[in-house]
């Protein structure tokens, strides 16, 4: 037995909006036994966009029932029954959150019109339920009123069970089909075709733009979480907008942290939220003037340039720039930290004993930015990471020199580590950046079993 149902609400988050009215069309096949449905007072507001939608007002649900005085009835038509909707998540999350605010479990077998549609009647224009009916030549009473639209997603339900040749309703009742979970327009197959291995994957719309880029260790559960779950508006739309899925394997966590930062900040996604903006971007950069003196400078990184020091803000380095100049007597107008046409303010003062104004000679003062840079550069390891490839003959790389990123590979599995120079042959180019730096530290600290070659 069907139970058809449909739904109007305060909003498109069942997290913070209510019902205000519910339809069950019971459907044992052939035809409708029997229906149900009534207005619901939600005990909040009903938002203006909400009424010019649906035509119910404020003061109808006035005095209409709230949802604790309708449950047991829903209970009962409902139990033992096939909840169907279309878009059957959106329908089903709300009515479950109804009754988990009330403690009461909720839990009934699913199936999506949508998702049927676009199995047994492919190539139509749309499946939205009016532009489907009417190719259908099924005609909506009551349009955006859950008893009209729970009536037309009927009939659509009897023509699927009149056309299903090929036993895709049965098929998607089986517990492990996960057809009722997956996004609508998202085709079963793209789903049953994922790679139960470490990679990203990308989330695709209708015209193949790149909605949302992650990683994984597992990419199909991972993805499977995706669709799982609590369904407020924003994820509703996502899942909406989901058409295809693609991925690329990585064969290990490390290199998936990587690829995902670097194709955040490459595609920007609509729905990724985090690192978009690199944390941090800013560095300490050295060079030599036309008179020969030694100065740092602190600015963006731009591409191809090397700084000497990364940080996550323009504070951040010129503490860092602060202490060098104490530590090590250096002028502070030549490290970058003040701007003046003649003496630093420091000379004025007697601290600075005058490199900005040639009073120390610059090979006097390029032996204590020697030092200076010496503490700068300890914790510039040059390094590589060796770890699983995406198959068993394969090894992956990740390469640091001198503390800066320069990419990642993969490479047969008898991989020469003697020469860090023929590794660079291995790999391909990626840019640094602060949230890059971030990962290594971080997976530094456990590898996971993932070789560090020191150089």
């Amino acid at each position: 037995m069907y139970n058809v149902i449909d739904i109007e609400t305060t909003g498109g988050s069942s997290k913070t909006h209510k019902i205000i009215e519910i339809a069950i069309v019971t459907f044992d096949g052939t035809k409708i036994i029997d229906t149900y449905s009534t207005l619901i007072n939600p005990g909040r507001y009903i938002p203006p966009f909400i009424t010019s939608l649906t035509g119910i007002t404020n003061d109808m649900v006035e005095s209409a029932p709230a949802f604790e005085e309708v449950a047991d009835s829903i209970l009962t038509k409902t139990a033992e029954n096939i909840f169907v909707a279309h878009n059957v998540n959106f329908d089903y999350g709300f009515v479950k959150s109804e009754f988990n605010e009330l403690g009461v479990k909720f839990d009934r077998k699913k199936l999506c019109t949508v998702r049927l549609s676009k199995r047994i009647f492919p190539g139509f224009r749309s499946y939205g339920l009016g532009t489907l009916s009417k190719d259908l030549g099924i005609s909506i009473n009551d349009r955006h009123r859950a008893l009209g639209d729970a009536e037309a997603t009927a009939k659509v339900l009897s023509l699927l069970i009149e056309n299903d040749k090929n036993n895709f309703i049965a098929h998607s009742l089986k517990k492990n089909s996960k057809e009722a979970t997956l996004p609508a327009n998202l085709d079963k197959e793209v789903y049953d075709n994922l790679p139960e291995r470490a990679g990203v994957y990308y989330f695709h719309n209708k015209n193949g733009k790149v909605l949302y880029v992650g990683k994984a260790k597992n990419i199909k559960s991972r993805i499977t979480g995706h669709f799982t779950g609590e369904s407020g508006k924003s994820k509703r739309l996502f899942h909406e907008n989901i058409y295809n899925i693609s991925f690329e394997l990585t064969g290990n966590e490390l290199i998936a942290l990587l690829l995902e930062s670097r194709e955040i900040k490459r595609l920007w996604p609509e729905y990724n939220k985090i690192q978009k903006f690199t944390s941090g971007n800013i560095g300490i950069f050295h060079y030599q003037d036309r008179m020969g003196y030694d100065r740092f400078t602190i600015s963006k990184n731009q591409p191809g340039s090397r700084a000497m020091a990364n940080f996550r803000n323009f504070q951040e380095a010129r503490a860092i720039a602060n202490e060098l100049v104490k530590i090590h007597n250096l002028c502070p107008k030549l490290c970058g930290l003040q701007k003046s046409d003649h003496e630093c303010f420091d000379h004025k003062l007697g601290i600075c004993d005058g490199a900005c104004v040639g009073k120390i000679s610059p090979d006097d003062y390029h032996q204590r930015f020697q030092l200076a840079l010496k503490s700068l550069e300890e914790e510039k390891k040059t390094f590589a990471v060796i770890g699983h490839g995406r198959t068993q003959e394969e090894r992956s790389l990740v390469l640091v020199e001198n503390g800066a990123y320069l990419g990642h590979g993969f490479s047969d599995y008898n991989l020469p580590s003697n020469s860090f120079d023929d590794l660079k042959d291995r790999i391909s180019p990626y840019p640094d950046n602060q949230d890059i730096q971030k990962i290594l530290s971080m997976y530094l600290k456990n590898p996971n079993g993932d070789q560090v070659v020191y150089f």
